[in-house]
């Protein structure tokens, strides 16, 4: 028989351990990783598990140990190599097969043998789920459902269930919903968790069952959210105000389909709107960095538009708005931002008033001291330039140099361009060669560089490496990391304008620039000169002229 692992540590060292008369149970490595794009390594998700308990959970569901050798390793490396300070590891599992016995099925044991202190069943509550995809009886579903989580509980395992399909089978037969809640109940199931499961229900509905089925069941009741109405973090909430003391989440969202209940936007609500603690002390103010985190092991791109802890989650372009957060942030922002680890943004655009200006300089260091006609200066630049096609919201290092030649009276020059030109040949064979020449001035002396390149912008950026390491060894360091081009709309007939945007980084941040021109390439100088100016700046390099 095996036991179930006994936690030795004192209170300290185990660290915060939440109020038990509420969950909050993540299961990004099970639902979550049923994204289309992540497949997660063993190591990631012992990373990610990491970074959950860090962040508080009370509870983080591994996976489906004996269904997959990926899983099965996962939690016997968890036991071996993370010490959880603040959640507890969940294993999942269906109950026992129609017609044996839970003490005697095999993936039954393997939940066992996983050494998880706490066990997740998922349980049919749809009698045509019952019936067509089990192949069995109503009754003999609920013997199932009894069988299987009294054996975990005798076993001394701490047993939730979820009860799949929960609302469409409500819906169709709400006797037979309920009694499955109750046969899962009153077998020791300590929550018992109603899915929506397909992800087509609203919140009004979710709360009128769910406080239906807590007054008639008398069960301790949890939900498990599918986000295809997009409704899946107001439908955890309306559960909450029914009365369910369990919610299930998935960082980011991610999950089958459109996602699950997005874990983040989740526990801000509970945290900060219904003043439920749910985390550890300061652990609430990591929730950007945990998010990031996480969503740089699954290899996805953070949502710049998530909720609290988007990077456009606390950005605001309209000058109503930039006035008004002078005066007050609170005005304009319904939390401090530092409350979730993320920072206010002031966006410049044409959009952009003179407190927009005056805040975004103080952003970006620099103080314009309440300079009426300086700012109005910037402000009509601004408008002047993104008429042109320039933007400036991704850009915040070409606004800086823009912002400070207006402040100072003339540009910041470390170099200044003569010339520069590009060469792609088509070669017989079918490769492509690219060269580049560039005559610069710097620090008195003509320059005139040439380097080849995998494409003539690669190509501009080394002959320009070349050229000036000799004067600013600093450039060594700095290496382009993003290159974006958008082809705006034509003005003359056919021809059009380019705008390209190019993030360059040093090895201890990054920085955005932009350029825009009739031609790509043309676009792409300008953009590379800003950067390279910008990165000798923020060098703390003195301009040459």
């Amino acid at each position: 028989m095996t036991t179930q692992p006994t936690d030795t540590r004192t209170e300290t060292e185990a660290g915060f351990r939440a109020d038990d008369s509420f969950h909050v149970f993540d299961t990004t490595l099970r639902d979550g990783a049923q994204r289309e794009g992540i497949n997660l390594t063993v190591a990631d998700k012992l990373t990610i598990a990491r970074y959950l308990d860090e962040f508080g959970v009370a509870f983080i569901e591994g996976g489906w140990p004996g269904a997959n050798p990926r899983d099965t390793e996962f939690f016997a490396r968890a036991q071996q190599e993370i010490t959880f300070r603040h959640a507890q590891l969940v294993a999942f599992g269906a109950t026992r097969r129609a017609g044996g016995k839970a003490a005697e099925d095999p993936q039954v044991r393997a939940l066992l043998e996983s050494g998880a202190p706490v066990i997740t069943l998922v349980a049919k509550a749809h009698d045509r789920h019952v019936e067509l995809a089990l192949r069995t009886t109503l009754e003999e579903n609920l013997e199932m459902v009894r069988d299987t989580v009294s054996y975990l509980c005798a076993q001394g395992r701490r047993v939730f269930v979820d009860c799949e399909h929960f609302f469409d089978g409500y819906r169709a037969n709400p006797e037979y919903a309920k009694s499955v809640v109750r046969a899962a109940a009153d077998a020791g199931a300590d929550v018992v968790v109603l899915c929506d499961t397909n992800g087509g229900m609203l919140p009004a509905q979710i709360q009128a069952v769910v406080s239906t089925v807590l007054a008639d069941t008398g069960a301790r009741l949890g939900i498990h959210a599918q986000d295809d109405t997009g409704c899946a973090v107001a439908n955890s909430l309306a559960a909450v105000d029914a009365g369910a003391t369990h919610v299930q989440c998935t960082a980011n969202g991610y999950g089958e389909r459109v996602g699950n209940a997005n874990l983040f936007p989740v526990v801000a609500a509970l945290e900060l709107k219904y003043g439920k603690k749910v985390l550890p002390r300061g652990a609430l103010a990591e929730m950007t960095r945990i998010s990031h985190a996480i969503a740089e092991v699954v290899n996805l791109t953070p949502s710049t538009h998530q909720p609290y802890v988007g990077v456009s989650a606390f950005a605001h372009k309209a000058g109503l708005h930039a006035s008004a957060i002078k005066v007050d942030p609170d005005l304009y922002q319904h939390i401090d931002p530092e409350q979730v680890g993320n920072t206010m943004r002031m966006l410049v655009s044409d959009m952009a008033g003179r407190a927009s200006i005056e805040l975004k300089g103080r952003e970006l260091g620099v103080d314009l001291g309440g300079d009426r006609a300086l700012i109005g200066r910037v402000v009509e630049r601004v408008k002047e330039r993104e008429l042109q096609g320039y933007t400036y919201e991704a850009a915040d290092a070409s606004f800086e140099l823009l912002l400070r030649a207006e402040a100072e009276g003339r540009a910041r020059r470390y170099f200044r361009t003569e010339s520069w030109r590009t060469i792609s040949e088509n070669r017989p064979d079918g490769t492509h060669a690219n060269e580049a020449t560039v005559k610069l001035w710097a620090k008195g002396e003509r320059i005139v560089a040439a380097a080849e390149g995998n494409g003539p912008v690669n190509a501009l950026d080394r002959a320009m490496r070349v050229g000036l390491e000799r004067f600013y060894p600093q450039l060594a360091k700095m290496e382009l990391i993003d290159y974006k081009v958008r082809i705006l709309e034509g003005r003359h007939g056919t021809e059009s304008t380019t705008r390209v945007l190019i993030t360059t980084g040093d090895g201890n941040g990054e920085w955005a620039t932009v350029g825009v021109a009739n031609n790509v390439i043309a676009a792409s100088w300008q953009a590379l000169e800003d950067a390279y100016t910008y990165g000798l700046l923020r060098a703390g390099v003195e301009p040459a002229e």
